[in-house]
């Protein structure tokens, strides 16, 4: 595995300046379990990060809500001073309770507040991006005011791009007539379609698409004709079920980025070796009738 762009599925520009390879690290699963709490092991959590960085990932996501807090520090442990070349994108909107629970925090204000405590746990001037994390309509808040607090950050040069993250392709739309959007982070993967519509929109307009939950409930092995069509696939190919779910995404459109997420070493080297794998025609095709073949695109949500 090196750290070229061909080995990380290539590259894409989120804005201007602001280029990262198409394979990247999703940060939340170096929390504790439920996303809460400290790591079992900090040192393998810390171990994971920098061996993210050797391989070549260059766009880590997170969020202060991870943990909460933990997870942002455990990259200013690990990785500061950060290199030129690292884009950190983060999420606002939402807080946690004390039993673990996710509540939103949409305020304008609040979106400032929680952008400047990102910035302070990571240890930086700027973040590369920040995503707007919609959890549910707030009486008294529009998303013309929670971008333009957003946007505003962008001005003072606090934040480099703006994104959005759990929103329908309404959303979206109203979004691009208030502010530039850099990319939309959205439920997406093998069996889950639901956002597809979304995701071709994105793709036209240049936009980059980031699916969280990535793998699957097929890599659980919870739904049979899922967990069945990535293994005979893997198998076939010398892959694993992981790899061929992450490759079937980075064809799926040269505008996905993936984030994929853990704990492991082991399991990163894995992951991030999913851009070397090219399925043919057929093995596409194969993968796109696990959701075509029988179940409905909102009974697979």
């Amino acid at each position: 595995m090196t750290s070229s762009s061909t080995a990380l599925g290539g590259t894409f520009d989120l804005a201007d300046g602001l280029a990262v390879h198409r394979v990247g690290f999703g940060a939340m699963q170096l929390s504790g379990p439920g996303v809460f709490g400290p790591p079992a092991d900090r040192e393998a959590a810390v171990a994971v990060l920098r061996r993210a960085v050797e391989l070549g990932v260059d766009h880590i996501d997170t969020s202060d809500f991870y943990g909460p807090w933990v997870v942002n520090e455990l990259i200013a442990e690990a990785l500061r001073p950060y290199g030129d070349d690292l884009v950190l994108a983060t999420k606002v909107g939402a807080y946690r309770d004390h039993q673990g629970g996710w509540l939103p925090l949409g305020h304008p204000d609040a979106l400032k507040a929680q952008v400047h405590d990102n910035l302070r746990r990571l240890g930086t001037d700027s973040i590369g991006l920040v995503n707007l994390r919609h959890l549910t309509e707030q009486p008294g808040i529009s998303l013309a005011d929670q971008l333009g607090a957003l946007a505003e950050l962008r001005e003072q040069g606090l934040v480099r791009a703006v994104g959005l993250s759990n929103v329908s392709l309404e959303q979206f739309e109203q979004a691009r007539e208030i502010t530039e959007i850099a990319s939309v982070q959205n439920l997406y993967n093998v069996v889950n379609r639901t956002s597809a519509d979304l995701l071709d929109r994105t793709a036209e307009h240049g936009v980059a698409f980031v699916p969280f939950f990535p793998l699957g409930s097929g890599f659980h092995g919870s739904r049979a004709r899922e967990d069945a069509a990535l293994r005979a696939v893997a198998e076939r190919i010398g892959a694993t079920q992981a790899q061929v779910s992450l490759a079937w995404l980075l064809r799926r459109s040269p505008n996905v980025l993936l984030i994929p997420g853990t704990s492991s070493v082991a399991h990163l080297e894995e992951n991030t070796a999913c851009a070397g794998i090219e399925l043919t025609d057929a093995e596409t095709a194969e993968l796109d009738a696990v959701v075509a073949e029988g179940d409905t695109l909102e009974e697979a949500h």
